[in-house]
């Protein structure tokens, strides 16, 4: 018979068990490290992913729609388009070959980024562009839109098409959409703040307004700002959203090159 016996069979019960107790704790300890070692890099993962720009929280705020530029299928029949009346808000030379038609929303953030790459746009292209500014208050996300588009309508009755330009300018300058603000804008105008309130506080170009979206959506436009360039043939190109300056200027560049 083979006397030998191996190691655990050397042990007494109590040593046997005790072991045994070290050998399942040293286990469990294992398991656990390279499970936390796993979710220690998922989370670094997805942290590096929401930086890179992959993933959006859901608290983030919601970014620009900046195209690098215009896709080259958006024209559009010329009728879809409203043409430019005499009802209109026209910055620049009537007669320039390129028409610029801005649907937009003074409360807007989007819009009043925008608001000076246009300016720049006539200051660059003096006499080969005008600007035409139609309203499209977003009432359901923007609670002073309406307000705002009205009481420009009301400077530019009382201040003419200057006056309209003006009040422009100075709201998408400020956050202070109060009525007594707007009115104050109206007199640091020229134009009588009582006559400008009146006219804001009675709703005589609500429905003026609505008709301009209303037209808006016809046309396609389905947030802000929403713009359409319209070329020397009277073809009407869509550009959605803020676009950077150089966006406008390829586009322009191309209609004048033709």
């Amino acid at each position: 018979m083979d006397d030998k016996k191996n190691f655990f069979e050397l042990l007494d019960g109590k040593s046997a068990l005790l072991l045994g107790m070290i050998g399942s704790i040293l286990i469990v300890c294992t398991i656990g490290f390279f499970i936390l070692g796993a979710y220690t890099l998922k989370s670094g993962t997805t942290e590096n992913s929401i930086a890179k720009g992959n993933t959006i929280p859901t608290t983030a705020p919601i970014p620009s729609p900046t195209p690098a530029q215009p896709p080259a299928n958006n024209a559009l029949p010329a009728a879809t388009v409203p043409p430019v009346n005499e009802s209109d808000h026209i910055r620049g030379d009537i007669d320039a070959p390129i028409t610029i038609i801005e649907y937009s929303d003074f409360e807007c953030p989007f819009c009043q980024r925008f608001h000076p790459t246009l300016q720049q746009v006539l200051d660059e292209y003096e006499g080969d562009v005008n600007w035409v500014y139609r309203h499209f208050p977003l009432t359901s996300i923007h609670p002073n839109a309406q307000k705002l588009a009205e009481g420009s309508e009301c400077a530019s009755e009382l201040g003419g098409n200057d006056a309209f330009w003006a009040y422009a300018d100075a709201v998408f300058a400020t956050s202070n959409y109060t009525n007594e603000s707007l009115s104050t804008i109206a007199q640091n105008m020229g134009i009588s703040s009582t006559k400008f309130s009146e006219c804001l506080t009675n709703g005589k170009y609500t429905q003026y307004v609505q008709t301009i979206v209303n037209d808006g959506l016809s046309a396609g436009v389905n947030g802000t700002p929403g713009s359409f360039l319209i070329g020397k043939n009277g073809e009407a190109q869509l550009i959605s959203g803020a676009v950077p300056y150089q966006t406008i200027k390829a586009a322009i560049d191309a209609e004048l090159s033709r």
